[in-house]
């Protein structure tokens, strides 16, 4: 069922047994689980099924620190969420990403892969890419054809990925959810405040107001904070009326550890007797599945890096795409970035006869920072909510990963006589820390409520929960606390979906 907030009478109640607060992939995904049961599921969405300006102005916030995109445009707000300019990038993550390593601070999450890995099927659907597993040996018996490159695989080893079409939550689920009798989506429906009990110790209700000048109260059993990284962490410290630091802040975790991917070019690989390389290409709307190199757990473990992979593309073609950071600013739109292309001269490349050139792109975690992290500014959208400001902080750990990274692909390169790396400038000297003009993040916002055992180490236990409130949940990439090597989608519906198992559980008993 669906209801337009903006035409419910003022000041209107609306109950159910779980409010899921936020309808993107995690918001979304997590009522799907509800779909026919005897429970009442309310959805909130801010925006409506569409783009809209005055909505996604809501978004707009300060950056500090490493240079970043606009807030404003990096998350939609709208039914469906970010889903909408999704690259569809998936996999999975390792084992090392979940373990505690002594050269990377503030690693270890409190739950394992083998937590994880049972919900991925189940994730797999959601976003449409089917059954097929992420084993290379899988993908090398359905394509005979392709070839991994001959790398020691305790060093570099060919990791999957698959993509979906890409999945748009709101085109895809938009009847599911609307024809659903149990569940119950309200649009316009933008939550401003969550309010306690006395003992701050359980949720009563959130507040939620539109442009329309209505304001409207929710109560449920349980509620589940699904609006990203950074929205979950304002809503947060936002609600500070009975808890002054902010709800499941009483230890000053709600809002740091932001976490992006770097997403950077880094080299290029140049290749002596060329190579089918087929299985690391890809295409558009056509490529179902696609290795990067990544970097084995003893190579991570003995060179105390981060972990991080790289994908190959040719170089004439990377050498006239400019870095996303580059073209990025607040007036952007898709024939503003057309424009900014078409007006680039094309690069020339000399290129010696019978090598083949490939520009590496290294996507690779940030360390768990607790100054890289989402805070309040002192003004206010025109709902009355304090905007966000995001302070990115990068460490020289990052640096020398990205460095050693491509450091090991070269080396495995050429003990196998098969060409030879050469990284870019700005990663050559070993005592330089600073960053290129083009450095930038995938929009993979991670972190700001980190999953823990401990309340003085976290905001949210290894189910979710936000410690010492009993009701109150977070789900998505917020409760991440490391970043693995790949795209966070999948994984953060997984754990979604996880989850709903738990809440099921629950609230049977």
């Amino acid at each position: 069922m669906h209801t337009d907030a903006r035409h419910l009478d003022n000041n209107a109640l609306v109950e159910g047994d779980i409010c899921i607060i936020g309808a993107g992939a995690a918001g979304i995904s997590l009522a799907l689980e509800w779909l026919n049961t005897p429970y009442r599921v309310i959805l909130l969405e801010g925006g409506g099924f569409d783009y809209d300006e005055q909505v996604q102005e809501l978004y707009a916030g300060r950056t500090t620190g490493q240079r970043y995109f606009p807030l404003k445009s990096i998350r939609l707000h709208f039914f469906g969420g970010t889903t909408g300019h999704w690259a569809g990038f998936c996999s999975t993550f390792e084992p090392i990403d979940f373990k505690k390593r002594d050269w990377v601070p503030g690693s270890g999450w409190p739950i394992s892969l083998p937590d994880v890995a049972p919900f991925y099927p189940r994730a797999q659907s959601y976003v449409e890419i089917g059954d097929d597993d992420f084993s290379l040996h899988h993908w090398l018996q359905k394509q005979p054809s392709l070839k991994p490159l001959p790398l020691d695989e305790a060093k570099v080893w060919s990791k999957m990925w698959l993509f979906s079409p890409p999945t748009r939550f709101g085109a895809k689920y938009r009847d599911r959810i609307v024809n659903a009798k149990n569940i119950h989506l309200y649009t316009y429906a933008n939550v401003v405040d969550i309010e306690a009990n006395e003992a701050v110790s359980e949720i009563r209700e959130v507040r939620v107001k539109n442009y329309a000048g209505k304001e409207h109260r929710v109560r449920a059993k349980y509620f589940v904070l699904a609006c990203c990284s950074i929205q979950n962490a304002r809503l947060l410290l936002s609600s500070n009326k009975q808890a002054p630091k902010g709800l499941g802040n009483d230890h000053d975790y709600v809002g740091r550890y932001f976490m992006e991917h770097l997403e950077i070019k880094t080299g290029s690989i140049w290749l002596a007797d060329p190579a089918d390389v087929k299985l690391y290409m890809m295409q558009f709307g056509a490529t179902k599945g696609r290795a990067e190199l990544a970097i084995g757990e003893p190579a991570q473990t003995d060179f105390k890096i981060l972990h991080g992979t790289s994908s190959l593309l040719p170089l004439e073609v990377a050498i006239n795409q400019p870095a996303f950071i580059e073209i990025w600013d607040d007036s952007y739109s898709k024939d503003k970035m057309a424009r900014k292309f078409r007006g680039r001269k094309p690069a020339t490349l000399n290129i010696p006869k019978g090598f083949k050139a490939y520009q590496l792109f290294t996507r690779m975690e940030q360390a768990p920072n607790p100054n890289s992290r989402i805070t309040l500014d002192r003004e206010k959208d025109s709902l009355g909510m304090p905007r966000a400001t995001l302070h990115w902080e990068l460490t020289a750990l990052e640096k020398n990963s990205l460095r050693v990274i491509n450091r090991i692909i070269g080396e495995e390169v050429g003990r196998v006589t098969m060409g030879r790396v050469k990284l870019y400038e700005y990663l050559q000297d070993e005592t330089d820390a600073s960053w290129p003009s083009f450095t930038g993040g995938g929009w993979h916002h991670m972190g700001t409520t980190r999953m823990s055992d401990d309340p003085k180490s976290g905001v949210v236990d290894p189910n979710g929960k936000v410690h010492g409130i009993s009701n109150l949940y977070t789900a998505g990439a917020s409760c991440f606390v490391t970043a693995g090597a790949v795209n966070p989608t999948l994984t953060l519906i997984a754990l979604t979906i996880r989850l709903s198992d738990h809440l099921r559980m629950k609230i049977k008993s």
